[in-house]
Formats: C-alpha cells, sequence, structure tokens
C-alpha cells in the first residue's frame, strides 16, 4: 500500500477515536468528589527531573545508536575532539540536509526533548528550556559533523510548537474514567502523537488504569477532517487545462477558543494537517499557532477584542511549492456576534520571523538542499465566518518578506492567499471547497529574478467532529 494512503488512513483513525472522544466532556456530579481535583487548571503533577533527562538522552541515543551500530556512519564517531570543535560557535556551520530533515524531522525530534520533561511533570516554559538544551546537546555532542544554527533553531522553536500542541492533545484523547477496549485504543492513539508521554504512562503504571484523582483536560475541540480532490499548477490561467489532480486528506483542529481559553500558553491553538499524492512528499503540509498571551481590550468583559502574541511553526512540501518557518506574531483579535447563531471573526496582525527556508531556483547541493534560509518578517489578515455549524466561511491573506543569511544574495517576498468554504448537508457530514494562490517573488544580485505563481483548488467530503 502507497505510504501516502497509509498516512491518510492514520489521519482518519484519529478523526474516529477523537469523534467518541470529544462528545463526552463533563465532570463528576460534585457531592461525590471535590471538583477541582478534576480541573485540568488546578492539577499540579509531581515533577520528576531524573527521569525527564534520562529520556531526553535515551531520545538522542536510539537514532545515534541505529546509524552508529546498524548504519556505520562516519559522523556518529563523537570524540572529545569533536565536541570541543563543537562549542566553538565560530566553527558552526549552516547544513545541506533535505528540506524534509531540516523543516520537520528536526522539529518532530525537539518536541520529544520538550515532552521529555512535559510529560515529567514540568510546565510550558520549563518544557521550552528542555527543547533548547537537548537541541544544543545534539548539536555539539551528537555527531562529529559541524554544529548548524538552522538546527538549533528549528529543532528547538519547532520542537515547542509540536511539543505542546501533542501534548494536549495526547491528553484530551486519553480520558480516565473510560475503560476496556475504548481505553486502550484512546492510549494507543495518544501514544502515536506523543510517544513520549505514552512511555511515561507505562512506566509509571498510568497505562490503561482508572484514577479518579487524575485531572481530565475538559478543553473543547473543533475539528474536520476532509478528505477529496485537489488540482494544483504553475501557472493561473492553465489551472484547468494543464493542471496536476491529486487526492488528498486534511485535519483542521481548534483546540480551545481564544476569546475564552487564553489564560496560559497553549490554551488555545490551531492545527492543519494535510497528506496527499504528491511525487515530491506525503506530508504535504502541518501548521500549527499557539497562543502564547493575551490582553482584553475595550469594553470591559466584554471577551470579544484581544491583542494575542503566538508562536507558529509552518511546512509546506508538496509538488509545486515548498517553505518552511519559525515565527512569533501579534495580532488584533475581533468578535462580532451577529446573531444567537451567527459570528463573524477577523484578524490582522504581523511579527518576526525568526528563520525560514523559501525556495532557490538556483540552488540544489548536498543532500537535497534547494532553498535558501533567512529571517524575516511576517504579516496576515483574515477573517471567519459561521452560521452555527451548517457553514463556514474564511478569507485569509498571509505574506512576508526574507533576507537571504545563508545561501544565495537575495531577499523574498511571499503571499499566500486563501478562499474556502463548508456547507454541512447531513448531520456531521458536509462539503468542502477552496481556493488558494501561492506568489513568490525572488530578487537575486547575481541571477535572474523568478516571479513564480502556484495556484490550486479543492474539493472534498468533510466531517465534524467535537462541534457542540
Amino acid at each position: 500500500m502507497k505510504s501516502w494512503l497509509i498516512l491518510f488512513f492514520f489521519l482518519f483513525f484519529i478523526a474516529k477515536v477523537s469523534a467518541q472522544t470529544f462528545k463526552s466532556f463533563h465532570l463528576p456530579d460534585s457531592t461525590q468528589r471535590d471538583s477541582t481535583l478534576y480541573d485540568i487548571k488546578a492539577f499540579k503533577p509531581e515533577k520528576h527531573f531524573f527521569r525527564a533527562s534520562g529520556e531526553l538522552l535515551l531520545v538522542q541515543l536510539i537514532p545515534w545508536t541505529y546509524d552508529h551500530f546498524i548504519r556505520k556512519e562516519d559522523w556518529t564517531k563523537v570524540s572529545f575532539k569533536s565536541i570541543g570543535h563543537n562549542l566553538n560557535f565560530s566553527n558552526w556551520e549552516w547544513d545541506d540536509n533535505s528540506f524534509l530533515a531540516n523543516q520537520f524531522a528536526h522539529p518532530y525530534h525537539g518536541s520529544l526533548y520538550f515532552n521529555a520533561f512535559r510529560s515529567n511533570g514540568y510546565n510550558f516554559w520549563q518544557s521550552s528550556a528542555a527543547a533548547f538544551a537537548g537541541s544544543f546537546l545534539w548539536e555539539v555532542a551528537g555527531e562529529t559533523n559541524p554544529s548548524a544554527p538552522n538546527d538549533f533553531i528549528n529543532t528547538s522553536f519547532g520542537g515547542l510548537s509540536l511539543g505542546e500542541m501533542t501534548h494536549r492533545l495526547a491528553n484530551v484523547i486519553i480520558k480516565r474514567k473510560h475503560r476496556g477496549s475504548r481505553r486502550t485504543r484512546q492510549e494507543l492513539l495518544a501514544m502515536a502523537i506523543n510517544p513520549v508521554n505514552g512511555f511515561n504512562r507505562i512506566i509509571s503504571g498510568k497505562w490503561g488504569k482508572y484514577n479518579p484523582y487524575e485531572a481530565d483536560d475538559t478543553t473543547r475541540i473543533t475539528a474536520f477532517f476532509d478528505l477529496g480532490y485537489r488540482r494544483t499548477s504553475t501557472r493561473i490561467d492553465d489551472i484547468l487545462d494543464r493542471g496536476k489532480n491529486e487526492i488528498f486528506g486534511r485535519l483542521e483542529l481548534a483546540y480551545g477558543d481564544p476569546f475564552e481559553d487564553n489564560k496560559r500558553a497553549f490554551d488555545n491553538f490551531f492545527v492543519m494537517a494535510e497528506v496527499g499524492q504528491s511525487d515530491s512528499a506525503r506530508l504535504n503540509t502541518l501548521r500549527v499557532q499557539g497562543h502564547l498571551a493575551a490582553k482584553e481590550i475595550g469594553q470591559a468583559g466584554s471577551r470579544n477584542r484581544f491583542l494575542t502574541l503566538n508562536v507558529n511553526y509552518d511546512y509546506y512540501n508538496n509538488s509545486k511549492f515548498e517553505y518552511g518557518g519559525q515565527s512569533i506574531t501579534g495580532q488584533l483579535l475581533n468578535r462580532v456576534p451577529l446573531s444567537t447563531r451567527s459570528r463573524l471573526v477577523t484578524a490582522v496582525g504581523g511579527g518576526v520571523v525568526i528563520l525560514a527556508a523559501v525556495p532557490d531556483h538556483y540552488m540544489y547541493y548536498g543532500e537535497g538542499r534547494n532553498y535558501d534560509y533567512g529571517p524575516g518578517i511576517g504579516y496576515h489578515a483574515s477573517t471567519w465566518f459561521n452560521y452555527g455549524k451548517y457553514f463556514f466561511a474564511n478569507l485569509q491573506y498571509r505574506g512576508g518578506v526574507f533576507w537571504t543569511i545563508n545561501g544565495h544574495d537575495s531577499y523574498y517576498f511571499l503571499h499566500a492567499f486563501t478562499a474556502q468554504g463548508r456547507v454541512n448537508i447531513y448531520k456531521n457530514l458536509g462539503i468542502s471547497s477552496e481556493f488558494g494562490l501561492y506568489h513568490l517573488e525572488g530578487h537575486y544580485k547575481e541571477f535572474d529574478d523568478v516571479n513564480d505563481y502556484y495556484p490550486y483548488f479543492r474539493l472534498s467530503a468533510s466531517y465534524q467532529i467535537g462541534l457542540q
């Protein structure tokens, strides 16, 4: 079976199990037990520093052992000399790894470092420090290759975004009151999403066991699962005549309400994952936008207008376009209730792109590097409208300007436009359509400038889960 089909059915399995899980977010009768025991915000787990540290080292030791003893890789022959060399920051070098390795594999490993501490009782900020420490440790002592600044940034910042997202989702999926086969399915799915947390549940004896004093995460989840057809091209005027047809599956998930759940980091976040029949990659998109802080403005107590600070992880990799980046953005978030069933939400903002990988038409070397690295400034504007759970519409623009600090002497402008609509037809089943356009302007000192367009169209069946 093709690997993209495996990825698709994994997403479907997430949707199916989650649909059962998200139906019953409630507390036990307060007359039977103190309700604060079941409040995730009041629950303070015990910290296990040495276990967390050991698991972080184990996460690093497993791939190193495989590459050293099975693949016989030269870069695993670490010595005090190589460690001393990498401790000197003047010896650090930008690497030539593929887009997938640098923009996804490294952030994923960073999420494991993060969750080694997060699943052992530490909070978001403390665990973020573990992601940075784990990344630095690997760059210095995990390999003989010169330490790479792009790896350190991607592993650290991407690790905390993916790490907290997977930590929260795994905890939502596991319902402590459930038992039997249903509980086993939840434990397995949660472990697939967050392996370190699952490992800790096994060694601590929590796996599959009912504990009335353990807190459930009762945060509301809204999610859409799409399966359908998409058409892509490199020119706007021939997308109908010469476009390429592909099958795709997508999961969009909103954890928490940004207007209500915004007291702590990642009390609300948005995730979008897409897999498809692309000829360049099976994982085509992974986006995470996580809340860091918020301040209510406007009329006191209205809770309809906030200034928010967010951390973002972006990964796009399909047959027509690649982009990856880590950023911190601020935005003005505004909600306008139109009726008892409908509302309009707008967002406008921008911020700093810490590091972005942007396609370079004139680069290809090493293990497949075909992109420049550089910081930038990002900006966005969007609006959402919904009528109950029957109709959703979304218009969005995201853009940025980037300056190359490693690669060809260049700078880039990137624009992304999307227009999406969903209509419910029967219960939680509906139809979704989306049109999008990526526009990349590349300006080079030694080469001709590029001006590329990547239009696409999607049509899919849509399944809603977790809606009340």
